[in-house]
């Protein structure tokens, strides 16, 4: 009954004939409450549909049905109503999506998806205010809504603080066809693809119950079938592109990754952190047992994770004592996730180190993107003051490095990126174009949960589409796991478990059309967005037609929720 109110048009309300008059006034009065009411619930049905395509849930192909309802919530309403609408959604989504960040900090993260949030209410708002455009070229509506998802994503991608990528429509699509189209336009595109999708089963809806006959066999003679059809190829074109061989004739090295664990509880800071580290060592040294006695082959190179040595191995000889042993053991360079103090008193660095088995460290990669109110804290004296006092957990803020992750580890050429830097495009794509043969992502989810770990190897999938190279995350205590060119994922582990993973992977040196465009195609998809919101302002400042009833693309005048609905005449919604 509320999807029926949301499509169904203004004065479908007659009650039936003979009714007392009571009645019929009390079931006018309940149906105008269920249409006023229907778009917020079209608003948290969109969320709740969209949270189900994410890890760990995985109903990828809820994303689009997600996407279509935020549009028919937000069609032929104001500015400020569907920015209300948005603003809902956002919040629906991203409270749970992001319930992991609670886990260390308490309430206070609500401000991360309170924040984010504001990106959806500017989606939903200017979906409103295309709807000039979308009544007179109905076949705009799908365009309209993969671009300006895409609008939305590049905003929420960089601003404020470098942004903050998580839950990207794109990042739902793991087991989908539309993952394919990574390799041809990155996250951009596959968002702009689930969304166009979203945008073609909307007009299939309203197409079936709009016009001046709503039966099912007039129906399908409208654009409705057409549009799912349309929905359909474009969801299984991209298919192909994730097929083939791994790869033939190109070099491959053995890898084993090493997830040490960390302990949980009755340490203090200092030791739990030279625990964590010796978790590590121990592991890598009962894999040099096992190599030394036949039972598993001799790894080209190891990973580490993040923060597998958070005491400092360059300074503290202890420590690199052990890391060595490690190394000489296994006979293999080990790429450590480590810190490294300074340079300044109050400064740390989040780095991963190539340690050698005779020469120790050797190259470093320094994180380019430290997290805001995380690994720093942006205005520390203001937030501590007027927001929380928490901000004091970070004691020292982390230095962003200036160059990309790329580094010999034994015959590989690397790109390394460490934990959140997967979520960004430009992050991940300097290290292939500057020669990385093979993806590494080190990664520490210990202070998170495994939904987290899930969603971050959701990126690691799309990123090795994205550029055709082989890749791995690397985590504390799990997941970790292997990938293919393809995105498929081998050897993941379990939760909070001790764990080493060998796997023969492929280097690769060739590049992607996604690795060669960049950012063009998230410009360009972009652009086309803002033009359609200039193309509506220009129809809207012409006048606005009286409000009737008719066919495809009808609105109506009505007062509800945070604002008025815009009305577009049925000869115009014909066009």
């Amino acid at each position: 009954m509320v999807g029926m109110d949301l499509l169904a048009r203004p004065g479908s309300e007659a009650t039936a004939a003979g009714q007392p008059t009571a009645r019929a006034a009390a079931a006018g009065r309940w149906r105008r409450w269920v249409r006023r009411l229907s778009p917020l619930a079209a608003a948290v049905g969109a969320a709740l549909t969209l949270l189900l395509a994410f890890p760990p849930f995985d109903a990828w192909w809820l994303a689009p049905v997600g996407v279509a309802l935020l549009g028919l919530a937000t069609y032929g309403r104001g500015f400020w109503v569907g920015a209300g609408l948005g603003a809902v959604m956002g919040l629906t989504l991203l409270v749970p999506l992001l319930a992991w960040a609670g886990g260390f900090v308490g309430p206070v993260w609500l401000f991360l998806p309170v924040g984010e949030s504001v990106y959806f209410a500017l989606l939903g708002g200017l979906s409103a205010v295309v709807t000039p455009v979308l009544a007179r070229w109905r076949w705009s509506w799908p365009v309209a809504t993969g671009t300006l998802w895409v609008l939305q994503e590049a905003l929420r991608d960089r601003t404020p603080f470098g942004g903050f990528p998580w839950g990207r429509v794109a990042f739902s699509q793991g087991d989908s066809p539309l993952l394919g189209l990574a390799a041809l336009g990155g996250a951009p595109l596959v968002t702009a693809a689930v969304a166009l999708v979203g945008g073609l089963l909307a007009l299939a809806a309203r197409s079936v119950v709009d016009g001046p006959t709503t039966s099912w066999a007039a129906a399908t003679k409208r654009p409705a079938v057409l549009a799912l059809v349309v929905a359909i190829v474009v969801s299984v074109a991209p298919a192909p592109l994730l097929w083939g061989p791994a790869g033939s004739g190109e070099p491959t090295v053995r890898v084993a990754v090493v997830q040490g664990n960390v302990p949980r509880l009755g340490l203090d800071f200092n030791a739990q952190r030279r625990a964590v580290l010796n978790n590590h060592v121990n592991a890598t040294l009962e894999l040099a047992e096992r190599v030394a006695a036949g039972q598993a082959p001799r790894p080209d190179l190891v990973v580490w994770p993040e923060n597998s040595s958070d005491i400092d191995p360059i300074l503290n000889k202890d420590a690199a004592d052990l890391i060595t042993a490690a190394a000489r053991e296994i006979g293999a360079p080990i790429l450590v996730g480590g810190l490294r103090d300074g340079p300044a008193d109050d400064e740390v660095r989040n780095v991963g180190i190539v340690w050698d088995p005779a020469g120790g460290p050797t190259q470093t990669y320094v994180k380019r993107h430290p997290v805001p109110f995380a690994e720093y804290v942006p205005m520390r004296s203001f937030v501590r003051e007027y927001i929380t006092e928490k901000v004091d957990l970070v004691r020292r803020d982390f230095v962003a490095g200036q160059v990309p992750g790329v580094l010999t580890l034994g015959p590989a050429t690397i790109g390394d990126v460490i934990c959140f830097e997967v979520a960004y495009d430009e992050i991940v794509r300097d290290t292939v174009t500057n020669g990385a043969q093979l993806l590494v992502v080190q990664t520490n989810n210990a202070t998170f949960n495994e939904s987290e770990a899930l969603q971050q190897l959701a990126m690691v999938r799309l990123r090795a589409v994205e550029h055709g190279r082989e890749a791995l995350m690397a985590s504390t205590v799990g997941v970790s796991a292997f990938v293919d060119r393809h995105g498929n994922v081998y050897d993941a582990t379990s939760f909070f478990d001790e764990a080493v993973i060998e796997r023969t992977m492929t280097l690769s040196t060739g590049r992607t059309v996604a690795t060669t465009l960049g950012v063009a195609p998230e410009v360009l998809l972009a652009a086309v967005a803002i033009a359609m919101v200039v193309l509506a302002v220009a129809v809207r400042r012409r006048g606005r037609p009286n409000a009737t009833t008719g066919s495809v693309g009808t609105l109506h005048e009505d007062s509800h929720l945070l604002g008025s609905e815009s009305g577009v005449s049925e000869r115009e919604a014909g066009r």
